[in-house]
This record gives C-alpha cells, structure tokens and sequence, in this order.
C-alpha cells in the first residue's frame, strides 16, 4: 500500500489490517504510522518522487513475500503542488511524477507477483471530468511525455496555479486509464485480477495540500473536522478511507460491470468516468509511453 500514513489512506490501513489473516506491507518515507504498532503492518521505505526509490521498495516487497502472492494492491499516495514548476529526482514534473509515473513503475513491478483474484486499486479524483464542474481545470490530454514534461507542450499553462490544477487533474485522469489498461492485459485477464479506480471525493484534513501555501493548507485542514458541515459536499475520512478499504480489502464488492467508484456525501456510487478517460486511444498510449520514462521496455499493448 502506498498513501497510508495520514488522512483516508491511515482509516483504509488500519481496517485493512485488521482483517483476519491480514499483512500490510507499507511504503512511507517515515516510520510506522502512529495507531499501527500492535497491527501486522510493516513499513518499507518509499519516496515516490525518485524512480529508484520505487525500485528499492519493490525490491524490498518481492523479498519480504517469500514466494507468496499479493492479494490487494493499493496505490492511494498523491501530491497537489502549488505550481508547475516543481521536479522529481528523475527530472518529471512532480504531481505526474508522483501520481502517475511511480505508481505505474511500482504496478508493473509487481504484477509478476500478484495473486490470482487479486484486487488492484488506484486512487483517482472527479477534477478529471468536466461534468463534475470542480474548481480545477480539466485534462486537455494524457499524454505521458508532454505531462512529464510540460515545457515542451504548446498548450501549456503559463499560469502557475493553473498548471498546477491542470497537473493534479491530468494526473487522475492518468491513473483511471492505467486501471482500464492494466484490467486487460493478459496477466490480469488470466488471474481473474479486480482492477478498481477509486475516487474519494473531496476529503479534508489529508495530506494532499501539504505542498501548497499556508492558507489552502489551514482550510483543508479545518475541512477535516467539524466546520465540514459548512461544505456538504466534502466527505469524511472515515467514509473515504472506509470505503477504500472495503473495495480493497473485498468487503464491497463492485456491482456487475462497475469498476470506477466515486464516493459522494459519505455514500460510495459507481459513476461512469470522463468520455477522455474511456478512450481506448488514451488508454493505450499512456500504457505504452510511460514505459521508456520509467526505463522499462515497452510492454505489449493493452488489449492486443
């Protein structure tokens, strides 16, 4: 599991593991999660901005599972950067760096090592949908090399804070198309894998904005506890993390034919995601593409 340490992502860990039989292999770049010392949960270092890092905790996984298959996947780390302007280790813009690119490397890692019937689930967010009408701008496209590196788009956004919405909301609507490509690769189509994209709606009181300015950080904080009620559209972390563990951990099952989960005032719906992000076309490319930037070969195409 990445994204564990705080917010909806610490509710999600603590019920996963203490489910009957459960180990948790964590990945943060600080000690166990406070409230976690007497749960089977083991943190593996993990710094999502730097490729190797990612490579040293998949590593690191592959060794502690002795051979043993992995029966959930939860990819729930993000970051929301304040500008356009931050890099990874590695070169990328951040918030795709972060978001899309390590999780993808970290997936296609272990999917060698995903067990038949596992549970796969990427964390994803309603700003990638104009219907949803959020208050950041939209994904214009998903390409990956123009996203890792949006100084050679000619669309892009000279305006820092609209890049950077732009980045967040581009990077969701990448993690959707990694769980439609990654839900037909031979490998999950022959272990029966259950490829989930889940969005927990607006959630304060996370992590999220740790990189943004003062004042955005005091509000999300204050939306994390009691003033919510002055925003009802905003979830709690118990339902947002709640709700990501059921789907993780098997205890909701998606209903016939769904796989994009949206929780919405508290109650988990399945919502069909943006027309872009239903796209073959983008699905395929963005599998494809994003594979020399993390230094993999490029694997076979989605569906093929």
């Amino acid at each position: 599991m990445t994204g564990g340490t705080s917010g909806l992502g610490a509710v999600a860990l603590g019920q996963l593991a203490r489910q009957p039989g459960a180990r948790v292999l964590l990945g943060a770049r600080g000690p166990k999660p406070a409230g976690t010392e007497t749960l089977p949960v083991e943190t593996l270092p993990l710094d999502l901005a730097e490729l190797d890092s990612v490579r040293a905790f998949a590593a690191a996984v592959i060794d502690r599972l002795g051979g043993a298959g992995i029966d959930s996947l939860v990819l729930n780390a993000g970051v929301n950067m304040h500008d356009g302007k931050s890099r990874t280790a590695d070169g990328f813009e951040t918030t795709f760096g972060v978001n899309h690119l390590a999780h993808y490397l970290l997936l296609r890692l272990l999917m060698p090592h995903l067990a038949p019937g596992a549970v796969v689930v990427l964390t994803t967010s309603a700003t990638h949908d104009p219907a949803a009408k959020t208050i950041l701008p939209v994904p214009r496209h998903a390409d990956a090399r123009l996203l890792a590196h949006p100084e050679q788009d000619p669309q892009r956004d000279e305006k820092a804070r609209a890049a950077a919405g732009r980045a967040y909301s581009s990077s969701k609507l990448c993690n959707i198309l990694t769980a439609r490509a990654l839900a037909v690769q031979p490998e999950a189509v022959a272990g029966n894998w259950r490829v989930l994209a889940y969005d927990p709606g607006p959630t304060g009181g996370t992590n999220l904005m740790r990189n943004t300015p003062p004042a955005m950080r005091m509000l999300w904080k204050l939306l994390g506890t009691s003033a919510r009620a002055l925003m009802p559209h905003f979830n709690s972390r118990a339902a947002a993390g709640g709700n990501l563990a059921g789907v993780a951990g098997g205890r909701i099952t998606p209903p016939a034919g769904k796989w994009h989960a949206r929780v919405v005032k508290d109650e988990l719906t399945w919502p069909q995601p943006s027309e872009l992000a239903l796209s073959d076309e983008a699905r395929d490319a963005l599998w494809l593409d994003s594979a020399p930037l993390v230094g993999l070969p490029s694997p076979t195409p989605a569906g093929s």
